[in-house]
Formats: C-alpha cells, sequence, structure tokens
C-alpha cells in the first residue's frame, strides 16, 4: 500500500524524526529562483515543498508545480492561502481551519464552497488546524483572513486552541507568524502546545537562522517551514536543512 504524505508526516512524529519544508509563494518567484530554489532544496534534502501564499494573483500556480514535479521527487504539498488556489498537479492539499481566529468563512465557510473541486482534484487531502500567532507585525494573513492572531505570550489559549482542533478531528496543527513576521513564534508556546497534542506540529513565520530552526524543533515542532528567509538567501536552505536534519538519529 502506498504511504500517502500524512502517513509519512505521523509516522516520523512517531520515531521523533524532525522535516524541513520551504514554502514557495508563486507571487514571489520567477523562473531562474525557482529552478535555482529546487536545485538547493535537492542537494539538501529538503522534505517538502509547500507551494502557495496569502493572495496569489498571478495565474502561475500550476506552472511551479508542474516545474517542481518535473525536476525533484520532494512531495508538492498546497498551502492555500484561498479556495481557486488548488491544482491537481500537487501531491496534497493542506484543507486549513483558521481555528485561532473567528471568521466563519475561514473555519468553514470557504471550505462548502471548494469541497465539489477539491473532492474531484484526486489531491490527498490533509485536514490542518491553522493558528495565526502574534509576530510583532501585522501579516497579510491577519489582514486578508480579517482576525486578530492569538498574543505571543498567551500560551494557554494557544494550547487549548490546538487541543480543541485536535479533538475536532484535524490532523495536523500549523502555528504561523504569518509572513513577513518580525518575531518567531516564541519557543515556551511552542513547548506547551507540543506538550497537550498528540498529532504533529507545524511552525512557521519569522524564522530566518538555521539555530531558531533547531530551537524551535527542540521546543516540539515536527515540521518547520521557511519562505521568506530563503527567498532573500536561498543558501539558508543547506544550513537550515541541515540543522533540523542533525536532530533525527
Amino acid at each position: 500500500m502506498k504511504h500517502t504524505i500524512h502517513d509519512n508526516i505521523s509516522k516520523a512524529k512517531v520515531n521523533a524524526q524532525k522535516a524541513f519544508a520551504v514554502l514557495i509563494d508563486p507571487d514571489k518567484i520567477d523562473d531562474a529562483t525557482l529552478l535555482k530554489t529546487i536545485e538547493l532544496a535537492i542537494l539538501a534534502n529538503v522534505d517538502y515543498l509547500f507551494v502557495g501564499g496569502s493572495l496569489v494573483v498571478t495565474d502561475t500556480l500550476d506552472k511551479v508545480v508542474s516545474t517542481i514535479k518535473a525536476k525533484s521527487t520532494i512531495p508538492v504539498v498546497l498551502f492555500p492561502g484561498s479556495p481557486d488556489q488548488i491544482t491537481p498537479k500537487a501531491d496534497a492539499l493542506l484543507y486549513l481551519s483558521l481555528i485561532s481566529g473567528r471568521n466563519p468563512e475561514l473555519l468553514i465557510g470557504q471550505h462548502v464552497i471548494s469541497a465539489p473541486f477539491v473532492r474531484q482534484s484526486g489531491l490527498e487531502i490533509i485536514p490542518v488546524g491553522y493558528m495565526l500567532v502574534d509576530g510583532g507585525t501585522p501579516t497579510t494573513v491577519s489582514y486578508i483572513s480579517n482576525t486578530n492572531p492569538i498574543p505571543a505570550n498567551k500560551n494557554d489559549i494557544a494550547s487549548c486552541t490546538a487541543m480543541a482542533g485536535e479533538m475536532l478531528g484535524l490532523k495536523l496543527i500549523y502555528m504561523d507568524a504569518g509572513s513577513g513576521a518580525q518575531s518567531a513564534i516564541p519557543t515556551a508556546m511552542i513547548q506547551q502546545v507540543a506538550k497537550y497534542i498528540q498529532i504533529p506540529l507545524i511552525v512557521g513565520g519569522g524564522i530566518t537562522t538555521a539555530d531558531k530552526a533547531k530551537e524551535n524543533c527542540l521546543a516540539g515542532a515536527d515540521i518547520i517551514v521557511v519562505g521568506n528567509a530563503v527567498e532573500k538567501d536561498p543558501a539558508l536552505i543547506h544550513e537550515i536543512a541541515a540543522a533540523i536534519h542533525s536532530l533525527n538519529k
């Protein structure tokens, strides 16, 4: 039986294996940079390539995913900012429910609209509890979603939100400080959330160094996602991947 991406993520958690995902925003990458990013990701043994953004105002999503699939065997996982950011050419879709906010459209409304196409896409659908955490500055995600992020010093709110998501049947928890965050999610918050849930924990936003990525893994993150930092300095892909994978025995 073919193992699904979710199966692989869950198995890795059981075995205490940490993973690294590079986030590619189709709006922010040109052809040459995309090819270079793919090359670096292959050399660094990056575990996943997440593709998506808060807006995606261009029509390059299909092209970006097709290029990745043609050039590498790294699993491509969609990280959509809206229901129309879907292509069947990817391997899986993070079906995000924004559980940190109180906007019903992002809890269930947009899912109702997108459900028929998502079902027909043939993608592996992974239900995800998406939690936006204050990263020190307003982000595109908070503006577009019309929600307030969880305050960075409210560990109890974060852990209770994650627990609720798990008990509702969501398969992953994704804590995100948002694209362009000034500060990464505090280690203490990651530790508390990881302590109270059994499902895999993804952490992203504001991670700009290999040391920070490793620190977040040690705090309990199972997958680290980096986008903005590697857009600015693609060489970080190797450094961050090496730091994360050094924890795997």
